[in-house]
């Protein structure tokens, strides 16, 4: 059988690989979520059906997953991909071993690489939609809008306005944003003025956290964790807007603390924290009575925290990574500040920023590092803007923080 007509055969198991999960109403969700988003990096509890494809030599099988990875490295195209991953656990272990994160091969694939940095050569470039009847914010891959608008969704942000703060709510698909789903990531929450915003993450940033902290806490089994028990929310990065006292003109100010993220790892050899899976039901952290509903918070940049995971790799890689806004100059004969975005941002508006390390002298940082932008984020048309990320930062906290921009700031324009 040619190379051509197995990829043929993988296509054409589309309709037929969301039949094999769970019975009934599950099944019917597993196959809409297979085909609106990437597929979720989670195993069914129920085991599969093993077709002819199970009993493929591994060497053979290592040799087709690999041709497929390789020949298909565009969206929609690399839905393949994850067709391969889907058709038993054999095909799924080889292909988790042959796909790459996105800082080692530039491309996303599986859920888990929205919360893995980006490569840090070249950004990723995606566009966020803004639907201003729904306050719906969904995130695509891709240049800039299709002609079919069929692009690759990401993620999706719902804003909920509530009386001391405003929440965007951020899930894999732009139909369920409760905490209880397997499809929620984590939300952005402001104070009451908009002047910070604090990232929650519904998953450590690395697995070796995951297993420090569930050492110090009861473990549930499977069975004895409700789905309906809300998600543990971590905090991963607080946004602060500088507040414009004078009223002066100018663009807004603001300072990212990523938590998560140790400043060394911009430096020479250095590395961000990478999670490898999303965590099962299983894993999930005792919820003290007390909390009546409420999700548990857990501070990254807490001492306490620092001190209780002294093993994990947040913790013990010392300061946090600042990032602020690459200052932008003023054009005499615009009239206007301006940014080189390089042809990504074609539109004025107070939401334009790139964003840089705010690095101290003694911290050694080679000054290409210091210059590079590692997320821009402005306006191309109506409700239409355009988001480039790169290492350290993941798409989803690149895209929690081009959410800060959209909330209204009185006191700081």
């Amino acid at each position: 059988m040619s190379f051509k007509s197995i990829v043929r055969e993988l296509r054409e198991m589309k309709d037929g690989i969301g039949s094999v999960s769970k019975r009934g109403s599950e099944s019917k969700h597993w196959r809409s979520r297979t085909r609106s988003h990437i597929a979720p990096d989670v195993t069914p509890s129920e085991s599969i059906e093993q077709g002819q494809w199970a009993n493929l030599p591994p060497e053979l099988l290592l040799d087709i997953i690999r041709r497929v990875e390789e020949s298909e490295t565009s969206w929609p195209a690399r839905t393949v991909v994850v067709f391969c991953a889907s058709v038993c656990k054999s095909w799924r272990d080889i292909t988790k071993e042959i796909v790459k994160t996105p800082e080692e091969c530039g491309r996303l694939t599986f859920p888990i690489s929205l919360k893995q940095p980006g490569p840090r050569d070249s950004p990723i470039q995606c566009y966020i939609k803004r639907d201003r009847a729904t306050s719906i914010y969904r995130l695509h891959f891709g240049l800039s809008p299709s002609e079919f608008e069929n692009d690759k969704l990401l993620l999706a942000a719902k804003k909920i306005r509530r009386a001391t703060c405003v929440d965007f709510v951020i899930s894999l698909v732009a139909d369920d944003f409760s905490r209880a789903s397997n499809t929620y990531v984590g939300k952005l929450r402001s104070n009451f003025l908009g002047t910070k915003f604090t990232i929650y993450d519904s998953q450590p940033p690395s697995d070796a956290t995951t297993q420090q902290s569930s050492r110090s806490s009861r473990r549930f089994q499977a069975k004895q964790v409700s789905p309906k028990v809300p998600a543990c929310s971590y905090s991963v990065a607080t946004i602060t807007y500088e507040l414009n006292v004078l009223r002066t003109r100018g663009p807004r100010r603001m300072h990212c603390v990523m938590h998560s993220i140790p400043v060394s790892s911009i430096q020479e050899g250095g590395t961000a924290p990478t999670p490898m899976s999303f965590p099962q039901s299983n894993e999930k952290i005792a919820f003290s009575p007390s909390l009546k509903g409420k999700e548990p918070i857990i501070d990254f940049s807490s001492p306490d925290l620092e001190s209780s995971l002294e093993s994990s790799q947040v913790s013990s890689s010392g300061e946090p990574l600042v990032l602020k806004n690459k200052a932008p100059r003023w054009h005499e004969q615009l009239q206007c500040w301006c940014l080189n975005f390089k042809g990504r941002v074609t539109v004025a508006s107070v939401k334009n920023f790139q964003l840089v390390a705010a690095v101290d002298p003694s911290q050694n940082i080679p000054t290409g590092e210091q210059e590079k932008v590692i997320l821009q984020f402005g306006k191309i048309g109506k409700d239409i803007f355009t988001m480039d990320y790169r290492y350290p930062l993941s798409a989803y906290q690149a895209f929690a923080i081009c959410l800060s921009s959209f909330d209204t700031k009185p006191a700081c324009e």
